[in-house]
């Protein structure tokens, strides 16, 4: 690649890293160009994935800040960047990596943290945010102080989803068990927290 396509490829690659909220490493050795296609039709209009060269991968994930990746660029790269519910993202490619096993799920980032494979296992385990505006819904009609305290949560805000899996996950790293799952959708329907704009539109429509 010639020093002018390699400089467009990083800004390109560091344009995607920083306009996403999240981004997902996978391995795809041993897919197919088909299979490929499927699991970007699998995962939507909001999520770009991208088979990406390792060297030029790791320069625009350093000047996007981004630095969970260096150690993990290995091998045949694709990234999932996301730029709508990190938790239907993380359910696509759990799936699809169920019924591929050689797509292989490396680590991720969201809001600028990074996620290992397991973290992002548990993200997909949560409940979208499509999920929890139907559930406040119905709090609306059949609670109005139930509805009060749901509104205030943050429903799919990227950066409770992360915090409530790390509090979830055990201080060795291991899994946590399916309970754990139950109680972190829980805790991000229960915590007040101030609801963003998006959200707060979302819910008055």
């Amino acid at each position: 690649m010639a020093r002018p396509d390699k400089a467009a490829a990083v800004a390109e690659l560091t344009d995607e890293f920083r306009s996403s909220n999240g981004a997902v490493l996978t391995e795809y050795r041993g897919l197919t160009v088909a299979q490929l296609k499927n699991l970007r039709t699998a995962l939507g209009d909001d999520v770009n994935y991208a088979v990406v060269k390792n060297t030029l991968t790791k320069i625009a994930a350093k000047d996007a800040g981004v630095e969970s990746f260096d150690s993990l660029l290995e091998g045949p790269s694709a990234i999932a960047f996301i730029k709508g519910d990190a938790v239907v993202a993380a359910k696509g490619l759990r799936d699809f990596a169920k019924a591929n096993p050689l797509l292989v799920i490396k680590g991720g980032v969201l809001d600028g943290k990074p996620l290992s494979s397991d973290e992002i296992s548990k993200l997909a385990d949560l409940e979208s945010r499509e999920v929890l505006l139907a559930k406040l819904a119905g709090a609306m009609k059949a609670a109005p102080q139930q509805a009060v305290s749901l509104f205030a949560a943050p429903l799919s805000q990227a950066a409770r989803l992360f915090a409530a899996l790390q509090d979830k996950l055990p201080a060795d790293g291991a899994a946590a068990p399916e309970a754990a799952a139950e109680e972190t959708v829980q805790d991000t329907v229960d915590a007040p927290a101030e609801a963003s704009t998006e959200e707060t539109a979302a819910a008055d429509s």
